[in-house]
């Protein structure tokens, strides 16, 4: 969840490690730091965010550097517990994303050992046992460290008097950059993408030299052959291209994300074990459970194949699977829960599949078969169009199973899109912008949808909203309506719509605003509703999506209204890689 980069080269070390971070930006944090080396080790931190500090900042000189913003998770944020963190020397610094686990019986053996802690952190002890392992070879002393360490980590390690940086990795992502005489480490390859389309993928258990002119990877202590990939994402594809926020930027390309997914799976490329699957186990964490939860609607009358749905961060909990395959379903491929829940299905023997955006993520390499979105880089924190892309996966995969009945339904997907982009939302905002809670009720395939809406409006614009299914409301939600508890439904002609009309005029009854998604021209739904929110009739796979497009339009014109810090929200991170 934190974010790393790290810089060997010719150039000055701090204005690339600077530029790095912002690139990082997006995965959250709550403070910041760089160290880089010169004769010694020179260190910049603090609470806040990277656009406080200078371009290049004087005291912070050399061509080798590693930089870090931090997430929150042992110890308030703070300039103190702000990375890099340094022995008691002083002579050696660290940058980690990832937790130690035993970290606390590590720090009380170094305390009685005479080590003096300064931070509330976990990776302070790092920095503690590699100077008690340092004999002149930090890359040795790094080796000798690791063992000790029971938990997750991507480390970038510098010392005064060496002319390089160490690396390593345990499940925390973390990817080297090969440019002309300069060498390149980040948490993913957003920061690497100016200066270099070639990239090397860590493995968990490798560690790496990194000089201005050279790199070494081990494994263990022996030297280890990694691919270097070549990398088809640009440097203005992680630019605003005039948008105001990254989100709608974002939202914006699903015509084309929609596409890209659409067809990145067919009837030949679909994994075996989902061709020939008479059980299927999802599980996602987040906006990718909502996706899975879709599936789960569309796949079980569409194909008469059952599917289990579990939470990412529950399932070490769940009893064995019993499905023929597992799909885990993750945007960055470094979601820990999932990635747990695909290594558990592994050890019982069970066929995975990885749903990403991300080649050669930790979960494409874990999984037995990969079916990657093609969305291209997603910036902002919240996800729009790694959710339409991981949806459009699932719909396709759908109607494979099904024998093709929906083709004409999903190549018809992106002009659906884009028929609502534009849609004036100008009241709705009036009302939600307004409120300190938002009901969002829907039925069938759109109760996840709702989930999906509700979560949005939560993550950007801080109002607490809560999706339900529609039936559910008896059954205590009821005691929370009011004339101030706005309440967002989708009505559409459909098997629910009947219902559903129920349902609105019983919130009504009891002074609920209420903002619909239905047709424009439905006159039961206008006689009910504060609020028209107008869905282009169509198939019901494409009125899910372009009812997502409307609820994340929703979420960030109320967000934007409120003058929130859209693309970043407070104490979120992009990608999740703690359980």
């Amino acid at each position: 969840m934190c974010g790393i980069v790290g810089y060997a080269g010719y150039r000055s070390a701090a204005p690339i490690l600077l530029q790095g971070l912002r690139r990082l930006e997006y995965r959250g944090y709550d403070s910041y730091g760089i160290a880089t080396l010169s004769t010694e080790v020179c260190i910049h931190k603090k609470a806040g965010k990277v656009s406080e500090l200078p371009d290049s900042p004087g005291i912070l000189q050399g061509t080798i550097g590693i930089g870090h913003t931090r997430w929150a998770t042992h110890g308030i944020p703070s300039d103190i517990n702000a990375h890099p963190h340094q022995d008691c020397t002083d002579q050696i610094a660290v940058v980690h994303n990832g937790i130690i686990e035993n970290y606390s019986a590590l720090k009380r053996d170094l305390i009685g050992r005479g080590h003096i802690f300064r931070s509330d952190t976990d990776t302070e002890v790092i920095a503690h046992l590699i100077e008690e392992a340092y004999t002149g070879d930090l890359l040795e002393a790094v080796r000798n460290t690791l063992p000790l360490l029971s938990g997750s980590y991507a480390l970038l390690i510098i010392s005064a008097g060496e002319n390089r940086l160490i690396a390593a990795r345990n499940q925390s992502p973390l990817v080297l950059g090969i440019g002309d005489g300069e060498i390149f480490a980040a948490s993913d390859i957003t920061p690497l993408l100016e200066y270099t389309s070639r990239v090397i993928y860590l493995n968990d258990g490798d560690t790496a030299e990194l000089r201005p002119d050279s790199y070494s990877v081990y494994f263990g202590d022996r030297p280890a052959e990694r691919e270097i990939h070549e990398i088809s994402w640009t440097p203005d594809t992680i630019q605003k291209g005039g948008f105001a926020h990254f989100m709608l930027k974002e939202i914006f390309e699903q015509p084309d994300a929609i596409h890209q997914a659409v067809h990145a799976v067919s009837e030949e490329t679909l994994p075996s074990s989902l061709l020939n699957a008479s059980s299927i186990t999802v599980v996602a964490c987040g906006s990718s459970y909502h996706a899975g939860m879709i599936f789960r609607y569309l796949i079980e009358p569409a194909c008469g194949i059952p599917v289990r749905l579990e939470m990412g961060s529950e399932y070490k909990y769940a009893s064995i699977p019993f499905s023929d395959v597992i799909i885990g379903i993750s945007q960055s491929g470094e979601t820990a829960d999932t990635l747990a829940a695909i290594r558990k299905g592994i050890c019982n023997n069970v066929k995975t599949v990885a749903i990403t955006n991300v080649l050669n993520s930790t979960i494409t390499r874990s999984a037995h078969d990969t079916i990657l979105m093609h969305a291209g880089p997603e910036i902002s924190v919240a996800a729009s169009k790694s959710f339409i892309s991981q949806v459009g996966v699932l719909m396709q995969v759908v109607n494979i199973l099904s024998g093709g009945r929906c083709h004409d339904v999903l190549d018809h997907a992106r002009y659906a899109i884009e028929q609502v982009l534009l849609t004036d939302l100008t009241e709705a905002v009036d009302i939600c912008s307004k409120a300190e809670h938002i009901f969002y009720v829907g039925r069938g395939v759109f109760y996840p949808v709702m989930m999906e809406g509700a979560l949005k409006m939560k993550e950007i614009s801080y109002i607490h909203a809560e999706a339900y299914a529609a039936g559910e409301l008896k059954h205590g939600p009821f005691a929370l309506l009011s004339p101030e508890t706005p309440a967002i439904a989708i009505c559409i002609p459909g098997p629910a719509y009947e219902v559903m009309l129920g349902n609105m005029k019983e919130m009504k009854a009891r002074g609920t605003p209420i903002i619909a998604l239905g047709n424009d021209d439905d006159e039961d739904v206008r006689e009910i509703a504060d609020v028209i929110v107008p869905v282009p009739k169509g198939h019901p796979w494409t009125q899910v999506l372009t009812t997502t497009v409307l609820l994340q339009l929703l979420a960030y014109h109320t967000a934007n209204r409120l003058g929130r810090e859209i693309d970043m929200p407070r104490n979120l991170a992009k990608s999740v890689t703690v359980e």
